[in-house]
């Protein structure tokens, strides 16, 4: 190819930058990683979100648990007990016994403290819910920055390879002209110094590169492959104060938060029933047996003739009855429960506020953020267009004498930090647009259409399965760790695709 062919090819190149297919460097490869397939990954086996089921999973027994004080109870117990010593003033004391019995309360009123337990208890699991939205957000979140960055790295780890590739061959070349006479020592000392320049922001890039890869592996559990462009991001509103209305409505964590503010009033009538009186009804069977150690009969000492029975060797009984009990005088316990319970209650009502103002703060940050990106991608796509020109002008000059090697030197490194950052802007607008539908509540799996994969998680399931349990040997199987561990992921390198459309000529 002539040097003006292999410099238009450079323009090419450029233009391809504007689209999302920038970031893949080459055609799609036999295998790679799409967008949804790590997210997917992540969702099946990211430790953060299976702790973040696990937990809401713990909270969902604390409905059964406030529901048991409110069902019947039943408690068997038992003794056996051996007279050391009898009683010398007794003629039928028992030198064993065994004392069985068995006992049932219902509880038929306890102030409205159970009622208000449960529903505290429920508002607590839907807050419970709304965090583990809030968590698989912010998941989701972090796995597209990290995408979105090995993106970025390997586009720029692969231009900046190109750059040194390109100053090694100007260095050759301008070495070769200083040979001839055609150009002086400082023609080259420049092209060094630049190509020196050059080789240390390759290490650089490789090694923001690996780190990169590094963070992705940790979120998605397995090393990245060939990653493809991310789709387009759907659903941005058209304006700030609608993304901000959307958010104030559907954000988990604002939703978390109101829930537990009605949860904190639920527990301020826990609190009060304690002054309410307690009513509840009881019945119970007992049976003692002396295991034949009381005699069957004996003579009264003054009457041989006589006989005295002694008392029987086995004994049952059985009561019923209502237990009524109403606190009198607790030395103030109940009072300052209820005033605790108040202030937890405005802590609660303030951290709604605290919640609002940092959704308004998120939304309106990316809105900022993905209007800026968008800006500075139009603008550095405007000036890769330039830089490309600007390069293939300066060649062109300085093939008649009329600029130096310094000059195509600064056109280089010119293109180059327009491309980068074009391809920076890029990243930064996808992360800030899906930052943006976190925020307003519309980037959990169900938004991102993981569900066509397989069934996505689903907490009511675990809640109705236990919300109703009260048999108390009704145990789960042991815990296993359910996502997927690391260290047998080989360490990621720098090594990327060819470049390919990304080759500009060097100078002759």
């Amino acid at each position: 190819m002539s040097g003006q062919g292999r410099l238009r090819s450079a323009g090419y190149a450029v233009t391809a930058l504007a689209s999302c297919a920038v970031l893949a460097l080459t055609e799609t490869p036999a295998y790679a990683d799409t967008l949804r397939e790590a997210l997917l990954q992540a969702y099946r086996s990211n430790p953060t979100l299976e702790s973040a089921r696990s937990e809401l999973r713990a909270i969902d027994e604390n409905v059964p648990i406030q529901k048991s004080a409110g069902r019947p109870s039943v408690e068997a117990s038992g003794t056996y007990t051996e007279i050391l010593k009898q009683n010398s003033t007794s003629f039928f004391s028992p030198s064993r016994a065994v004392n069985t019995g068995i006992d049932l309360g219902v509880p038929i009123y306890s102030g409205g403290a159970v009622k208000y337990s449960v529903r505290a208890a429920v508002e607590r699991v839907e807050a419970g819910r709304a965090d583990l939205r809030g968590t698989e957000s912010a998941i989701f979140s972090q796995v597209v920055a990290a995408y979105m960055d090995v993106l970025r790295s390997e586009a720029v780890v692969g231009l900046t390879a190109n750059q040194v590739e390109v100053l090694g061959i100007n260095l050759q070349a301008t070495s070769d002209r200083f040979e001839i006479g055609i150009l002086t020592r400082t023609d080259v000392a420049q092209s060094q110094a630049r190509l020196a320049l050059a080789e240390g922001d390759l290490r650089s890039a490789q090694s923001n590169l690996i780190s990169a890869r590094e963070t992705y592996i940790q979120l998605v559990g397995e090393a990245p492959t060939n990653l493809q462009p991310p789709p387009p991001l759907t659903d941005i509103p058209s304006d700030v104060e609608t993304a901000v209305d959307i958010a104030l409505e559907n954000n988990p964590d604002l939703i978390a938060a109101r829930e537990r503010a009605v949860a904190a009033g639920y527990d301020i009538r826990v609190a009060g029933a304690q002054r309410l009186p307690r009513v509840s009804v009881f019945t119970g069977y007992d049976y003692q047996n002396f295991l034949g150690s009381v005699p069957d009969g004996v003579l009264d000492p003054d009457d041989p003739n006589s006989e005295v029975v002694a008392s029987p060797q086995v004994a049952t009984g059985a009561q019923a009855g209502v237990s009524f009990s109403i606190p009198l005088f607790q030395g103030g316990r109940i009072a300052a429960q209820q005033r605790q319970a108040q202030a937890r209650a405005s802590v609660a009502l303030e951290q709604i506020v605290a919640a609002e103002r940092d959704v308004i703060a998120q939304v309106r940050a990316a809105w900022a953020s993905l209007q800026a990106s968008q800006a500075i991608i139009a603008s550095s796509q405007t000036a890769v267009d330039a830089a490309a020109l600007s390069l293939e002008g300066v060649r062109a000059e300085n093939s008649v004498g009329n600029r130096t090697i310094i000059d195509i030197l600064d056109a280089e490194q010119e293109l180059l930090n327009t491309q980068v950052q074009l391809v920076t802007a890029r990243r930064n607008a996808y992360v800030a647009g899906f930052s943006l539908l976190a925020a307003m509540g519309r980037a959990e799996a169900r938004d991102l259409g993981l569900g066509e994969a397989g069934p996505l998680y689903d907490p009511v399931v675990n809640y109705e399965r236990v919300e109703g349990k009260f048999f108390d040997w009704d145990r789960d199987p042991d815990p296993e760790t359910q996502s997927t561990r690391t260290i047998d992921v080989p360490a990621p390198d720098a090594e990327i695709p060819d470049m390919g459309p990304y080759e500009r000529e060097p100078d002759q």
